[in-house]
């Protein structure tokens, strides 16, 4: 790996782990950490855990998992293009959504109401929390033991949490993430690296574009539809006219890799001139400067507002979205009121830090860290063993005749 730019991460230069570690003589700290997460069984349960539709919709629809591969991608090419850490970028956006709950958004919503009386649940903070603590497989320490500046990507890689005194800029903090950077400070009050200022804009450009595809493939909307939007009418009508009379399943891919890659280009184009300008010496300064350089250009920030507006009308408040929504918060609701009332329902290996938990706070958190880590699948399957539901209603919403089987 080539590292041309002075405001790279250095792997040799990096603040190190919270347990110390032997260097390894063939991978360099971000490389280990990248290797690390991917090995996880948090990351291996993000094959089922959905975006927007649940798992039982069909095999096409995109995943945790796949989504975190594709940012992955996206962060590694933004990375590379401007001669940034490739390895601490990737590891950052493969981390990025671990801590995401069973039903995507709708299940943190419903896990983040119940936890408001206990310190609060929020997945970014989860995911601290799993590669710090709820992985446990090294005799050594509890958690993946990642360096500092993959922690730090994981935390804040959407801008400082803090002020320069502590005082949370947005609301409270959660108690997950007060928890760890009390032993472990991950200076909350500035901006992250570069690298991981690129895993955040990768994870926007990934789900830009994919959402897209997934609403097209459910039949909430049609190419005619998107016609009308900015971004994605222009990269129709030049597939058109390149390509006249083309399928429809070839139209509809050739006109939506064009919007990736304008996406893309936008924000090279964006950082070389931000980062040209401000002439930072080391990854350091990147932290101090007080903005976030890695960014979509003001008028294509603006187009995607058009767009994703397009998708929230359309696509995440659907009838069937919505209806699916209220089925699987109750769900979430169901499981966190039954472990909390008897937390015996728990299995085997919890039970030590259920004997552990000296408040109903700390038995909220075990539960929440429990529940959080649920698949769609399994989630639905102990709904129905431990409170007898019915799987068979979660998937009379499935669009009829979508091509989701391989």
């Amino acid at each position: 790996m080539t590292i041309t730019a002075p405001f790279a991460a250095n792997p040799q230069e990096s603040r190190g782990r919270l347990y110390p570690e032997v260097i390894s003589t063939f991978r360099s700290p971000f490389q280990r950490d990248r290797d690390r997460i991917i090995h996880s069984s948090a990351f291996r349960r993000l094959k089922h855990k959905t975006q927007v539709f649940i798992e039982h919709e069909g095999d096409y629809y995109r995943t945790r998992l796949t989504h975190s591969i594709e940012v992955a991608q996206v962060a590694r090419t933004l990375a590379g293009a401007l001669g940034l850490n490739t390895d601490l970028a990737e590891a950052i956006a493969l981390a990025h959504d671990l801590g995401h709950t069973p039903f995507g958004h709708t299940g943190e919503d419903a896990l983040a109401a119940l936890m408001a009386p206990h310190g609060g649940f929020d997945h970014n903070a989860q995911a601290l929390r799993i590669v710090t603590a709820l992985e446990r497989h090294y005799a050594d320490f509890d958690g993946l033991n990642l360096t500092w500046e993959t922690l730090e990507g994981i935390a804040k890689h959407n801008g400082p949490l803090t002020d320069a005194q502590g005082v949370p800029l947005k609301g409270s903090l959660p108690a997950a993430l007060l928890d760890y950077n009390a032993r472990h400070d991950l200076a909350l009050h500035t901006h992250a690296s570069a690298e991981a200022q690129v895993a955040a804009i990768a994870d926007d450009v990934a789900y830009n574009h994919h959402d897209l595809h997934d609403g097209l493939r459910s039949g909430l909307f049609d190419e005619a539809d998107l016609m009308a939007l900015p971004i994605t009418g222009p990269a129709f009508a030049e597939v058109d006219a390149r390509y006249p009379g083309l399928d429809r399943m070839r139209r509809r891919h050739e006109a939506l890799r064009r919007v990736f890659g304008v996406m893309v280009e936008d924000v090279i184009a964006v950082a070389q001139h931000r980062l040209q300008a401000a002439e930072p010496e080391n990854a350091d300064a990147i932290r101090h400067l007080g903005v976030t350089f890695i960014r979509f250009s003001d008028k294509l920030f603006r187009e995607l507002k058009v767009i994703r507006q397009f998708l929230f009308t359309r696509m995440y408040r659907a009838e069937r979205v919505v209806a699916m929504r209220a089925e699987v918060t109750d769900v979430v609701r169901d499981l966190f009121t039954l472990f909390m009332g008897d937390p015996g329902h728990l299995p085997d290996e919890w039970r030590d830090d259920v004997v552990r938990a000296d408040s109903t706070d700390a038995l909220a958190r075990i539960v929440a860290d429990y529940v959080a880590g649920m698949t769609d699948r399994f989630a639905l399957q102990e709904h129905a063993r431990l409170l007898g539901s019915d799987m068979a209603r979660f998937t009379r919403y499935i669009v009829s005749g979508q091509d989701g089987g391989k």
